[in-house]
Protein backbone atom coordinates (compact mmCIF):
# COMPACT_ATOMS: atom_id res chain seq x y z
CA UNK A 1 0.00 0.00 0.00
CA UNK A 2 1.17 3.53 -0.75
CA UNK A 3 2.44 5.77 2.05
CA UNK A 4 0.32 8.72 0.92
CA UNK A 5 -2.91 8.64 -1.10
CA UNK A 6 -4.66 11.82 -2.26
CA UNK A 7 -8.09 11.17 -3.75
CA UNK A 8 -10.08 13.70 -5.80
CA UNK A 9 -8.76 16.60 -3.73
CA UNK A 10 -10.21 20.08 -3.96
CA UNK A 11 -7.70 22.61 -2.61
CA UNK A 12 -8.14 26.22 -1.61
CA UNK A 13 -8.41 28.66 1.26
CA UNK A 14 -10.84 31.31 2.41
CA UNK A 15 -13.53 29.64 0.32
CA UNK A 16 -11.46 30.18 -2.86
CA UNK A 17 -10.92 27.04 -4.91
CA UNK A 18 -7.49 26.61 -6.52
CA UNK A 19 -7.35 22.98 -7.66
CA UNK A 20 -10.10 20.41 -8.25
CA UNK A 21 -9.94 16.64 -8.78
CA UNK A 22 -6.30 16.15 -7.75
CA UNK A 23 -5.43 12.47 -7.28
CA UNK A 24 -2.04 10.83 -6.84
CA UNK A 25 -0.20 8.43 -4.54
CA UNK A 26 3.35 8.16 -3.24
CA UNK A 27 5.07 4.88 -2.42
CA UNK A 28 7.67 4.47 0.33
CA UNK A 29 11.13 5.60 -0.78
CA UNK A 30 9.95 7.60 -3.79
CA UNK A 31 11.13 11.11 -4.66
CA UNK A 32 8.29 13.31 -5.93
CA UNK A 33 8.95 16.80 -7.22
CA UNK A 34 6.00 19.21 -7.34
CA UNK A 35 6.23 21.80 -10.11
CA UNK A 36 3.98 24.66 -11.19
CA UNK A 37 3.66 28.40 -11.36
CA UNK A 38 3.16 30.60 -8.30
CA UNK A 39 -0.44 30.38 -7.15
CA UNK A 40 -1.02 26.93 -8.62
CA UNK A 41 -1.63 25.41 -5.17
CA UNK A 42 1.69 23.70 -4.40
CA UNK A 43 2.15 25.08 -0.88
CA UNK A 44 -1.58 24.73 -0.22
CA UNK A 45 -1.26 21.03 -1.10
CA UNK A 46 1.57 20.56 1.40
CA UNK A 47 -0.31 22.36 4.16
CA UNK A 48 -3.36 20.23 3.45
CA UNK A 49 -1.33 17.00 3.58
CA UNK A 50 0.07 18.13 6.94
CA UNK A 51 -3.41 18.86 8.30
CA UNK A 52 -2.65 22.57 8.71
CA UNK A 53 -5.74 23.35 6.67
CA UNK A 54 -8.64 21.15 5.55
CA UNK A 55 -9.29 20.15 1.94
CA UNK A 56 -12.37 21.70 0.35
CA UNK A 57 -13.19 18.25 -0.98
CA UNK A 58 -11.76 14.76 -1.43
CA UNK A 59 -9.57 13.04 1.13
CA UNK A 60 -5.98 12.25 2.11
CA UNK A 61 -4.99 8.88 3.54
CA UNK A 62 -1.72 7.47 4.85
CA UNK A 63 -0.64 3.85 4.69
CA UNK A 64 2.32 1.48 4.84
CA UNK A 65 2.85 2.25 8.53
CA UNK A 66 2.97 6.04 8.11
CA UNK A 67 0.92 8.29 10.38
CA UNK A 68 0.31 12.03 9.89
CA UNK A 69 2.52 12.66 12.92
CA UNK A 70 5.48 11.07 11.15
CA UNK A 71 5.72 13.55 8.30
CA UNK A 72 8.59 16.03 8.59
CA UNK A 73 8.22 19.50 7.09
CA UNK A 74 10.68 22.12 5.91
CA UNK A 75 8.59 25.22 5.07
CA UNK A 76 9.63 28.39 3.30
CA UNK A 77 11.17 30.85 5.75
CA UNK A 78 10.04 34.40 6.39
CA UNK A 79 12.52 37.17 7.20
CA UNK A 80 11.37 37.11 10.84
CA UNK A 81 12.07 33.38 11.09
CA UNK A 82 15.58 33.81 9.66
CA UNK A 83 16.26 36.23 12.52
CA UNK A 84 15.10 33.84 15.27
CA UNK A 85 17.34 34.26 18.38
CA UNK A 86 17.76 30.61 19.43
CA UNK A 87 20.64 28.18 19.32
CA UNK A 88 20.97 25.55 16.60
CA UNK A 89 20.53 22.82 19.22
CA UNK A 90 17.29 24.37 20.51
CA UNK A 91 15.78 24.62 17.04
CA UNK A 92 16.73 21.08 16.04
CA UNK A 93 15.43 19.70 19.35
CA UNK A 94 12.06 21.37 18.78
CA UNK A 95 11.51 18.93 15.91
CA UNK A 96 11.40 16.04 18.39
CA UNK A 97 8.22 17.35 19.97
CA UNK A 98 5.69 18.77 17.51
CA UNK A 99 4.18 22.01 18.77
CA UNK A 100 7.34 24.04 19.24
CA UNK A 101 10.23 24.37 21.65
CA UNK A 102 9.75 23.02 25.18
CA UNK A 103 11.74 23.59 28.35
CA UNK A 104 12.65 19.92 28.86
CA UNK A 105 13.74 17.17 26.48
CA UNK A 106 14.64 13.59 27.29
CA UNK A 107 17.86 11.72 26.56
CA UNK A 108 16.35 10.10 23.46
CA UNK A 109 15.35 13.53 22.09
CA UNK A 110 18.86 14.86 22.62
CA UNK A 111 20.43 11.79 21.03
CA UNK A 112 18.19 12.12 17.97
CA UNK A 113 18.95 15.84 17.65
CA UNK A 114 22.69 15.22 17.96
CA UNK A 115 22.60 12.48 15.30
CA UNK A 116 20.66 14.64 12.86
CA UNK A 117 22.94 17.64 13.36
CA UNK A 118 25.92 15.39 12.57
CA UNK A 119 24.06 13.93 9.59
CA UNK A 120 23.54 17.45 8.22
CA UNK A 121 27.15 18.49 8.93
CA UNK A 122 26.26 21.10 11.56
CA UNK A 123 27.31 19.29 14.74
CA UNK A 124 29.99 21.89 15.43
CA UNK A 125 27.36 24.66 15.24
CA UNK A 126 25.14 23.27 18.02
CA UNK A 127 25.72 26.27 20.33
CA UNK A 128 25.73 28.88 17.56
CA UNK A 129 22.90 31.41 17.27
CA UNK A 130 20.61 30.51 14.39
CA UNK A 131 20.20 34.07 13.12
CA UNK A 132 23.97 34.43 12.70
CA UNK A 133 24.23 31.49 10.28
CA UNK A 134 24.39 31.65 6.50
CA UNK A 135 21.30 30.78 4.47
CA UNK A 136 22.69 27.34 3.59
CA UNK A 137 23.52 26.58 7.22
CA UNK A 138 20.03 27.65 8.30
CA UNK A 139 18.48 25.26 5.78
CA UNK A 140 20.62 22.41 7.14
CA UNK A 141 19.39 23.26 10.64
CA UNK A 142 15.77 23.15 9.49
CA UNK A 143 16.36 19.89 7.64
CA UNK A 144 17.88 18.37 10.80
CA UNK A 145 14.83 19.61 12.70
CA UNK A 146 12.46 17.99 10.19
CA UNK A 147 14.36 14.71 10.48
CA UNK A 148 13.81 14.73 14.24
CA UNK A 149 10.09 14.38 13.50
CA UNK A 150 10.48 11.44 11.11
CA UNK A 151 12.77 9.21 9.09
CA UNK A 152 9.88 8.16 6.82
CA UNK A 153 8.63 11.16 4.81
CA UNK A 154 9.80 14.74 4.33
CA UNK A 155 7.85 17.59 2.74
CA UNK A 156 10.18 20.33 1.49
CA UNK A 157 8.86 23.67 0.24
CA UNK A 158 11.49 25.19 -2.07
CA UNK A 159 14.44 24.21 0.15
CA UNK A 160 17.00 25.94 -2.10
CA UNK A 161 15.19 29.29 -2.48
CA UNK A 162 17.63 32.19 -2.10
CA UNK A 163 20.74 30.00 -1.96
CA UNK A 164 23.75 30.45 -4.22
CA UNK A 165 24.49 27.76 -6.86
CA UNK A 166 27.14 25.89 -4.84
CA UNK A 167 25.02 25.76 -1.68
CA UNK A 168 22.00 24.78 -3.78
CA UNK A 169 23.92 21.85 -5.27
CA UNK A 170 25.04 20.77 -1.78
CA UNK A 171 21.45 20.88 -0.52
CA UNK A 172 20.19 18.81 -3.45
CA UNK A 173 22.90 16.21 -2.77
CA UNK A 174 21.92 16.05 0.92
CA UNK A 175 18.27 15.49 0.02
CA UNK A 176 19.22 12.86 -2.57
CA UNK A 177 21.30 11.04 0.05
CA UNK A 178 18.40 11.00 2.51
CA UNK A 179 16.23 9.47 -0.21
CA UNK A 180 18.66 7.01 -1.82
CA UNK A 181 20.74 5.99 1.22
CA UNK A 182 18.27 6.33 4.11
CA UNK A 183 15.05 5.49 2.27
CA UNK A 184 13.25 8.70 3.26
CA UNK A 185 10.29 9.49 1.00
CA UNK A 186 10.67 13.01 -0.42
CA UNK A 187 7.96 15.41 -1.61
CA UNK A 188 9.64 18.63 -2.74
CA UNK A 189 8.22 21.81 -4.22
CA UNK A 190 10.60 23.37 -6.71
CA UNK A 191 10.77 25.85 -9.58
CA UNK A 192 13.96 24.17 -10.82
CA UNK A 193 12.77 21.82 -13.56
CA UNK A 194 16.32 20.68 -14.39
CA UNK A 195 16.94 19.62 -10.77
CA UNK A 196 13.55 17.90 -10.63
CA UNK A 197 14.40 15.82 -13.67
CA UNK A 198 17.85 15.04 -12.28
CA UNK A 199 16.86 13.89 -8.81
CA UNK A 200 13.15 12.97 -8.68
CA UNK A 201 11.62 9.76 -9.98
CA UNK A 202 8.05 11.15 -10.15
CA UNK A 203 6.68 14.56 -11.12
CA UNK A 204 3.46 16.29 -10.09
CA UNK A 205 2.94 19.36 -12.26
CA UNK A 206 0.13 21.59 -11.04
CA UNK A 207 -1.29 23.97 -13.62
CA UNK A 208 -4.57 24.42 -15.50
CA UNK A 209 -4.23 20.73 -16.24
CA UNK A 210 -2.49 18.47 -13.71
CA UNK A 211 0.18 15.93 -14.64
CA UNK A 212 1.29 13.09 -12.37
CA UNK A 213 3.66 10.33 -13.43
CA UNK A 214 7.27 9.27 -13.77
CA UNK A 215 9.83 11.78 -14.95
CA UNK A 216 10.19 9.79 -18.19
CA UNK A 217 6.44 10.18 -18.82
CA UNK A 218 6.71 13.88 -17.96
CA UNK A 219 9.54 14.37 -20.47
CA UNK A 220 7.49 12.67 -23.20
CA UNK A 221 4.55 14.95 -22.41
CA UNK A 222 6.77 18.05 -22.58
CA UNK A 223 8.25 16.98 -25.94
CA UNK A 224 4.81 16.28 -27.41
CA UNK A 225 3.58 19.72 -26.39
Amino acid sequence: MAQLICEDLVLGYGGREIVRGLSFCVEAGEYLCILGENGSGKTTLMKTILGLQPPLGGRIRTGDGLSHGEIGYLPQQSDAQRDFPASVREIVLSGCRPGGMRPFYGAEDRRRARENMERMGIGALADACYRELSGGQQQRVLLARALCATRKMLLLDEPTAGLDPKVTADMYRLIESLNRDDGVTILMISHDVDAALRYADHILHMDKTVFFGTKEEYLRTVREN
